[in-house]
Order: C-alpha cells, then structure tokens, then sequence
C-alpha cells in the first residue's frame, strides 16, 4: 500500500476532488490535498527496522480503557489514534480515507482504491514466481516509496512544504486532479487491470468535471437570487451599504456563468467554474458580508450567523399542547 500510495496519489486525489472539497481540504478537520499516509509510531518503527534488516516481530502497544461502570469490563484497544491531518491514516488493521467529501459518491474512490492495491499484488507475485525473494521485494520498495509516510501534522506549513519538495503528491485544484484520470500511467493502469478502457476514463473525466461546473453553477444562480431578492432591497431599504458593488456583482456572475457556457470542453468550463467560485463568489461574499454589517436587523431579511448558532434563542417559544385546544 505504501508503494501504491506513491506512486497513485494523483489517482487518489483525482477521486476524492469535488468543489467542497477545494473549499474543504486543509482546513474544517479535513487533512490538505497532499497524499501521503499516517501509520503511527509502532507501525512506523516496525517497518524502519524491517526496511532495515531487523526481522523483528510487530507487537503493537494498547491501552485499557475503563468505563466506570459495573455494566461494561474494562477493554483494550490500539494505544494510538488516527492523525487527523492525514488524507490516509493507519488507523489499527485499517486504513482511513479521511479526505473524501462527506456527499460523495465512494464508488470511484473504492475503485480506485482497490484498483492500485491490487495492481501492486499482481506485481509482487508476478516478482516472487519468478525467483525474486519476497522479503527484498519489500524491503526495496518500502526504501524507494518511504517518503510518503507522514506521522506529523499535515497542517503545518513548513511540513506541507518538506512532502511537496520531496516528491509526494499534491494537486491543490480539483479540476487539475480530476483531469489525471486521462494521464497516460493511469489510463495504462485501468487498463491493464482490466477495469476501464482509455475510452472509457475519458469519458468518465468529462463527467466528474461537469459535475463540477454544474454544482457551480448552481451556486452562483443562487447567489444571484439572493442578490436579487434579499441583500439588494435590504440595502435599498436601509438606504447603506455598498449598493453599486452588489448591483454590479450580478452582472459579473451572470457574464461569468454565460461565459463558462461558450467554452468548448468540460475541462475548460470546470477551470472557468472553479475561478467564479473559489475567487469571484468569494469577493462578492465579502461584498455581502460588509452590507449586512451595516443594514438594521429589521431590514435584513436574510437569518443571520447569529440566529442560525442560536437559533434556540432568536426563534419563538416552541407551542404546547393548550395551544391546540
């Protein structure tokens, strides 16, 4: 897995991209779009000394825990957690594929998945039947792919930029990683595996970056609605705030959308649609946010970040059963 892991992150960042989770990657406890993998120090230790010659047994430490209860017997598990910073932790006889977005569909990321595993199998006992010793094997590999083990906090600049300066995969775009289905090593894997043909993948990226566009586009309609109906007469009414901006911000999103509809292919409406959100509705956010600090709350008919944390207490009594009789 190691081994597969290194060689295929831009398969396994290619199935898990979608524009939350351009959003969502390095940050909201979700690990960045660098793919290397956490196995803990036990593990870790075990596979150094393995990779090194030692052929020592790997006893994994636990720990009890204890309920405090009569009911339930105190009861072992694995002495360490799952780093939460990484995309792909070692979390105790299996792995975590944290980075994948939570409105995912996982069938391509489980095709992917086992697709690179089992690649790597094939290869392994294509190696040991004809003579090589499964045990070099290993131990070559895990030397020529150790760079992709992180234990360490995956948030952390400077170790975000020691992975990227050593080799380890990180795609920050989801249109960018999506269109590595259709990169010739992987089209050659599906392929060989006898899982997708090169026609096939081709087909399957237009889709994903389609998806893409289309969840964009969705977005900024709605944006444009909420312009329209909510933020502009609030400002009107209140007779403050940033006006021209927000008239203009409808304008803009509309041109942007119109223009994501002329380009050609789905690669290049995705890139269009990935710069109106990550960049475009992200300044015209910022415009909205500056209105609602100013319009009186009588005026501003859209909930605000108050209401909706403490919707408990900005919202009527909850009604009774005499309010029925």
């Amino acid at each position: 897995l190691v081994s597969a892991i290194d060689t295929h992150g831009d398969l396994m960042r290619m199935a898990i991209a979608s524009p939350g989770n351009d959003f969502r990657l390095g940050a909201c406890e979700a690990p960045p779009a660098i793919v290397s993998t956490y196995l803990g120090d036990d593990m870790t230790k075990y596979l150094e000394g393995f990779m090194n010659g030692d052929d020592a047994k790997y006893e994994p430490a636990t720990k009890t825990i204890d309920l405090g209860c009569q009911e339930i017997l105190p009861f072992d598990v694995p002495a360490e957690d799952r780093n939460r910073t990484s995309p792909f932790p070692y979390g105790g006889a299996r792995f975590e594929f944290r980075a994948v977005g939570s409105s995912q569909n996982v069938s391509l990321v489980n095709t992917v998945l086992n697709t690179i595993a089992a690649e790597k199998f094939a290869e392994y006992a294509d190696r040991i039947e004809a003579g090589e010793d499964a045990t070099e094997i290993a131990r070559a590999d895990l030397k020529k792919h150790w760079k992709v083990i992180f234990n360490g906090d995956n948030y952390d600049e400077d170790n975000q930029k020691m992975l990227t300066d050593s080799g380890v995969w990180r795609i920050d775009s989801g249109v960018e990683a999506i269109a590595q289905f259709t990169k010739e090593k992987n089209t050659a894997l599906f392929e060989k595996m006898s899982v997708l043909s090169p026609e096939e993948c081709s087909a399957r990226q237009d889709i994903i970056h389609d998806h893409y566009t289309g969840t964009v586009e969705m977005e900024a309609l709605v944006l444009v609605d909420m312009l329209n109906q909510h933020i502009i007469p609030s400002v009107k009414a209140a007779g403050v705030g940033p006006l021209a901006e927000l008239e203009a911000a409808v304008g803009q999103l509309s041109g942007a959308v119109a223009e994501i509809h002329g380009a050609e292919s789905s690669y290049d409406k995705a890139k269009l649609a990935r710069v109106l959100r990550l960049e475009t509705m992200v300044d015209i956010r910022t415009t909205c946010d500056e209105a609602e600090e100013v319009v009186p709350e009588d005026l501003w008919t859209l909930a605000t970040y108050k209401e909706l944390l403490f919707l408990d207490s900005h919202s009527e009594a909850a009604a009774t059963v005499t309010d029925y009789e």
